[in-house]
């Protein structure tokens, strides 16, 4: 197929202000293919990139691209990769890791001290109607699968990752903090992944009621929830929303032996109960990203295990990425937003829709 010179890219010149522009297509290297974008997922980190330019140590030095949860169509492709892969759908796994270090040989790439991650600085995202990614890192999708839920498949990675790292197994009862799109995909993935009891915090009640038709046994109002009632309850906690006061309400209720999982991103420091955590011998962790998900993360989507069609309330064209970045703020019921290049509406869609 013919290809076009130029594409538009929506380019953060500075933190607040995003410019839509005329770039050049690129050209795929060895190794690598063309995607033109079709549906990229909103993340709460872009939002941050674009209103303080930085993220604990990723700052933001020059005019990015941002955007990392896409989906796509494979247009063209570099030497060395098969020919065939033209026009295949992908869902796009949006790193790139050195592939010589210790941890790219032991199969922990998103570890990798080069690793570049698409839409931090200087890496491009996908904003745009074009993006260069590593052949193996274009997922394939099923045809059933849509461009907003092969989108998706990548925070359904982080939760995969976050649900490994916890160790959930069937019978596993798990805390979540936090009912955003993480959150409440986490608790279809550890239900997947055989948890009996699944129970959600979050403030806001349209959340709440969210969380609870998508994979929440029960949900509770932090302002005026009692969580002595699971004292030593949960065998692995999970937190999606980097608000300390959630996490430090949080360890009580784990039980000995029992992990807790810090997903969202807060900030730099956190007070935590050592005593408790060495008595009770709790593993607390974090997670960077994912690795390694991307085969198990489209297999929940595309067989219907994991539902995720329906967190999407918002969708803009790529001039209106700042509409879409910000949507999560100034619409009280949005949950996720997706920017589809051409799209031309700005008003937000009804919810899966």
């Amino acid at each position: 197929m013919s290809l076009p010179a130029t594409m538009q890219a929506s380019v953060l010149l500075t933190p607040g202000t995003i410019e839509l522009q005329e770039v050049p297509v690129p050209a795929a290297g060895p190794g690598e293919v063309l995607v033109r974008v079709t549906a990229v997922g909103s993340c709460g980190s872009d939002t941050h990139f674009y209103e303080t330019g930085a993220i604990g140590d990723l700052i933001v030095r020059g005019p990015v691209v941002l955007g990392h949860e896409t989906a796509g169509e494979i247009v063209a492709v570099g030497d060395g990769v098969d020919h065939t892969r033209v026009g295949t759908r992908v869902a796009v796994e949006p790193q790139t890791p050195c592939r010589r270090c210790e941890f790219c040989k032991t199969g922990r790439y998103h570890l990798c001290r080069d690793i570049r991650f698409y839409g931090a600085w200087p890496i491009d995202g996908s904003f745009a109607e074009y993006v260069i990614v590593d052949d193996d890192f274009a997922h394939a999708i099923p045809d059933s699968m849509t461009d907003e839920e092969a989108a998706l498949v990548e925070p359904v990675s982080v939760a995969v990752h976050a649900a490994r790292r916890g160790g959930v197994t069937r019978g596993s009862k798990v805390l979540v903090t936090g009912a955003g799109p993480i959150g409440v995909i986490v608790a279809q993935v550890v239900k997947s992944f055989g948890a009996a009891e699944v129970v959600i915090s979050d403030p806001i009640p349209h959340r709440r009621d969210f969380a609870l038709s998508h994979g929440a046994d029960v949900v509770l109002d932090p302002a005026e929830a009692d969580l002595d009632q699971y004292s030593e309850y949960f065998d692995v906690y999970i937190d999606a929303s980097g608000n300390a006061r959630a996490v430090q309400s949080a360890f009580p209720t784990i039980v000995r032996g029992g992990t807790a999982v810090l997903v969202g991103m807060g900030g730099n420091t956190l007070e935590v109960p050592i005593a408790m955590i060495q008595h009770r011998e709790i593993t607390l962790t974090g997670t960077f990203r994912y690795v390694n998900t991307w085969p198990t993360a489209i297999q929940l989507v595309a067989s219907g295990t994991i539902e995720v069609a329906s967190l999407v309330t918002g969708r803009f064209g790529l001039e209106d990425v700042e509409k879409a970045l910000m949507q999560s703020k100034t619409d009280p019921v949005a949950i996720k937003t997706m920017v589809i290049p051409g799209h031309r509406a700005t008003a937000p869609a009804t919810a899966g829709e």
